[in-house]
């Protein structure tokens, strides 16, 4: 048989879809959201502070901080408003501290050795920002000529920005760098990413690598994004999949979602999975009523799939009820077992490598099993660690058969540290909403 010589012709080679370089500590990096108002009964960044050992200890990386910034008045929303009725774009929210208060929060974030984002509102602005009056023609009209909140949602306590204006363009381009500058922030979670044209955020982004490298979180779903602007999207399709599973039992679409991100998604593009954030929280309800019984189980899931974990303020407490957006409502802070949950999931990220994200971790493989309708089951491997995740989603106990011919060896079990000596054939018995999480690292087992 004649070997045919491999084929150089630049047409045909394989290319990858990211440009961006990650920040090299964000490739087994864990995400935590920060809701400052609400996280302490001071509601301040001086109160939060005394959080930090806490996280650290929890396993977070990336401490996301919702807006800063001052809100404005006119036509507020609740008593205290909405963070993302924006006043100031280079200011800080008063309710919050100084901007020293900030700067010593930032620089005790790094000292523990995490990293900082911070929530960036371009899309529009509060109908009192100063823009408003000094450049009016940086926003979007009605056919009267008015201020209008961004078309077709009832963000009354906002304006809408145009981005064809190149000077508003470099405007926000300049504030964006501000805080890089001045705070030493890394990044920026972006809200309405998908509603500010991408060769914005391509150029900010370039811009913004010119002073130190940062990292990007894009609040929303769609490829070209990754290409030279975010690293991050969310991944709102597994949320919604995950709760269909949960309160149908029907797993059609988490299987469909799993296919997908393996065939569809970018290998090194990073996606943020999760089971509550602060749009979840105030407009769907709260995790418990969102998941039932089977939200641990949907936890789990969220970390061992392919993405970056997020935990929101409070659900490592068993948050139960939807915070108030608009007005104070602390959290209550208590134990629960969620925490567990987190800091061990959040933990074995950072060990082993088959859970890194990007191009660093292992691609979801299938693991045949005799009850597709109940069970997932996958295999993810990287650099000779392993991860095997078997979870039940139905509300019955599972016999279940695996096929495990290309996945034998010696597993300890995340939650319990039981051994599992997987053969050719795997049989399970599974109580109702469990999950065993089977970790194979090279170093330890």
């Amino acid at each position: 048989m004649t070997l045919l010589s491999q084929n150089k012709d630049p047409r045909y080679q394989p290319k990858e879809y990211v440009e961006i370089t990650h920040p090299e500590w964000s490739k087994n990096a864990t995400i935590y959201e920060v809701n400052l108002r609400q996280y302490t009964r001071e509601g301040t960044f001086k109160a939060f502070e005394n959080h930090l050992p806490r996280l650290k200890k929890m396993g977070v990386d990336i401490i996301w901080l919702m807006p800063i910034h001052p809100i404005g008045e006119k036509n507020r929303k609740g008593r205290l408003g909405s963070y993302y009725s924006v006043k100031d774009f280079r200011g800080i929210n008063p309710e919050f501290g100084t901007m020293q208060d900030f700067k010593e929060l930032v620089n005790k974030i790094h000292s523990m050795g995490m990293y900082v984002i911070i929530d960036w509102v371009g899309n529009h602005s509060a109908w009192d920002n100063p823009l408003s009056r000094q450049h009016p023609d940086w926003y979007t009209k009605t056919r009267s000529g008015n201020f209008q909140p961004t078309p077709w949602y009832d963000w009354d306590d906002v304006i809408d920005f145009d981005y064809d204006h190149p000077d508003f363009r470099k405007y926000m381009t300049e504030s964006l760098k501000f805080w890089v500058k001045e705070t030493n922030i890394d990044g920026y979670r972006a809200d309405v990413a998908g509603f500010i044209p991408v060769d914005f955020w391509e150029n900010a982004r370039a811009e913004l690598e010119q002073i130190k490298p940062v990292f990007m979180l894009a609040e929303w779903e769609s490829r070209d994004l990754y290409k030279k602007s975010f690293d991050m999207t969310y991944s709102w399709t597994l949320w919604d999949q995950l709760r269909e599973a949960v309160n149908h039992q029907k797993l059609g679409g988490l299987v469909e979602y799993l296919s997908h991100d393996v065939n569809s998604v970018p290998r090194n593009a990073y996606r943020m999975v999760f089971t509550d954030n602060h749009d979840k929280n105030s407009w769907e309800g709260n995790p418990y009523l969102n998941f039932g019984d089977g939200l641990k189980t949907a936890i789990v899931m969220t970390g061992v799939v392919n993405g970056m974990m997020l935990c929101y303020s409070g659900q490592e407490a068993g948050l139960n009820r939807s915070l108030q957006f608009f007005d104070k409502d602390p959290i209550e802070w208590k134990q629960d077992e969620n925490e567990i949950l987190f800091t061990k999931l959040f933990h074995l990220k950072h060990e082993n490598q088959a859970l890194w994200n990007g191009k660093y971790g292992g691609e979801m493989i299938r693991v045949v099993n005799s009850q597709p309708l109940k069970v997932i089951s996958f295999y993810r491997e990287q650099n000779l660690d392993a991860v095997f995740p078997i979870l039940n989603f139905s509300d019955k106990e599972v016999n279940v058969d695996l096929d495990t011919q290309y996945f034998q060896g010696k597993y300890r079990e995340l939650f319990t540290d039981q051994i599992f000596d997987i053969k050719e054939k795997t049989n399970l018995k599974l109580k109702p909403w469990s999950y065993l999480v089977l970790v194979k690292q090279h170093q330890k087992l």
